[in-house]
């Protein structure tokens, strides 16, 4: 499975561009974020009640929406979930009421528009605002704990200059995946962070890859300047890069297309992660690296040069 080997990319002098890309995204992700109020939080975050309902025959969202208006729900979000029959309610965290007594208006107002056709509630789920703000904050100081380990990790197996270019790309890709994932609205809850620690797993392990064959080079080709160690580098692994991201990139898509309404979020994030992972661990990661070396003594400061083969 190797193709790709006569490629000679100079990625390195492309970085202003690649970094004029990455900035546009940003901004694009930062105006999202102030226009829309930040994400849009699901119930595992702002707090609220859930319910699984299974009809036994087919009926449309729209249905159970018109439904749920006269009773005061018609702005609740209801997603297909499972078969073809069944849907998830999310209903909004409200003081007056309990979870029991929101579970109670709902049966009542479906069982009151909806006569003929029988369903089921299968699951309930309440998540109170408290809590919500608590998964909040589990969400950031799990992402910075993350990066903060992956710092150390690679300044211990590299060295400092090549944790920070890694650190600064997994921040690159977090954040314009959350930009854009804020951009299309869609709802933030446990499933999508779960899809962002990937991400920032699986871009670490493909900036690796490339970290480790600059390793080997410096040491090969040593008479050679540091920026075309670094796109020999790239190139020699791109074959790689390539397979890695097109077989993950089709798994993801095949869940994004013929996936449930619920898994949608989780997909999504994974597909622009995958993407925008790919990208920084060739046109950031090592980028970083050579601006940093070039305004700190080139190739001979970096201590692996130094070391014997």
């Amino acid at each position: 499975m190797q193709f790709l080997q006569s490629v000679h990319i100079d990625y390195i002098s492309k970085r202003k561009k690649a970094y004029f890309i990455s900035i546009s995204l940003l901004i694009i992700g930062i105006v999202s974020y102030i226009v829309r109020g930040g994400p849009n939080y699901g119930i595992d975050f702002k707090g609220g009640t859930s319910i699984l309902i299974e009809f036994e025959k087919t009926i449309t969202t729209q249905d159970i929406r018109d439904a749920l208006i006269p009773a005061g729900y018609g702005n609740s979000e209801i997603k297909s979930f499972g078969t073809q029959n069944q849907y998830i309610i999310y209903i909004g965290q409200q003081k007056e009421l309990s979870a029991s007594e929101m579970v109670g208006q709902i049966q009542q107002a479906i069982s009151a528009s909806i006569t003929d056709v029988p369903y089921e509630i299968l699951e309930t789920d309440s998540v109170g605002p408290k809590i919500g703000q608590e998964l909040r904050k589990a969400m950031v100081m799990a992402i910075l704990i993350a990066l903060l380990l992956m710092l150390i990790y690679i300044g211990w197996r590299f060295e400092f200059v090549f944790a920070v270019g890694a650190v600064i790309a997994l921040f690159h890709d977090v954040l314009i995946t959350l930009g854009i994932f804020i951009l299309l609205n869609y709802e933030l809850s446990l499933k999508e962070i779960a899809a962002f620690l990937t991400i920032v797993g699986y871009s670490m392990n493909d900036t690796i890859i490339v970290y480790d064959r600059i390793r080997e080079n410096l040491k090969i080709y040593r008479s050679d300047d540091l920026n075309v160690i670094l796109n020999r580098s790239i190139n020699t692994t791109m074959s790689r890069t390539v397979i890695t991201s097109l077989t993950t990139f089709v798994v993801v898509l095949s869940l994004f297309i013929f996936g449930s309404e619920v898994i949608k979020g989780f997909a999504f994030v994974m597909l622009v992660g995958i993407i925008i992972g790919t990208y920084s661990s060739i046109f950031v990661a090592s980028p970083v690296v050579f601006e940093w070396q070039m305004r700190h003594g080139g190739r001979q400061k970096l201590k692996m040069a130094k070391k014997k083969r």
